[in-house]
């Protein structure tokens, strides 16, 4: 008896308010957006130039990575024996500069939030 799959082999219908919850739990991680911030700003890299700007294990830095590939955030494609990493769409930058727009007016408010699960 393994462990459960990270990762259902087929999408599963879930209600708008799931899937949202969901997105922003992906995103709910300083590490994964910086990764994001990096890749969006500077484009391409390798795991090597990831783990360079982040200061985590590199078995750490590859969770974090399958997570935002697992969740369509960013693509990867070997080359050779690296892996390059991407943003998978225009609208992962889109909605990151939102969220920097959201916060020039509620930044206060955000930072004494008390996430309650």
């Amino acid at each position: 008896m393994g462990r459960p799959a990270i990762v259902e082999p087929t999408p599963i219908p879930l209600p708008d308010g799931e899937l949202m919850a969901r997105l922003f739990r992906a995103l709910g991680d300083t590490t994964r957006l910086s990764i994001l911030e990096l890749l969006i700003e500077d484009g391409a890299k390798t795991q090597k130039e990831i783990l360079t700007h982040v200061d985590l294990s590199q078995g750490r830095v590859s969770q974090h990575l399958a997570c935002l590939r697992w969740c369509g955030f960013v693509t990867a494609e070997k080359t050779g024996r690296e892996v390059i990493y991407q943003v998978a769409s225009p609208r992962v930058g889109a909605l990151v500069d939102l969220t920097r727009i959201y916060l020039e007016n509620t930044e206060a408010d955000i930072a004494s939030c008390r996430v309650v699960d």
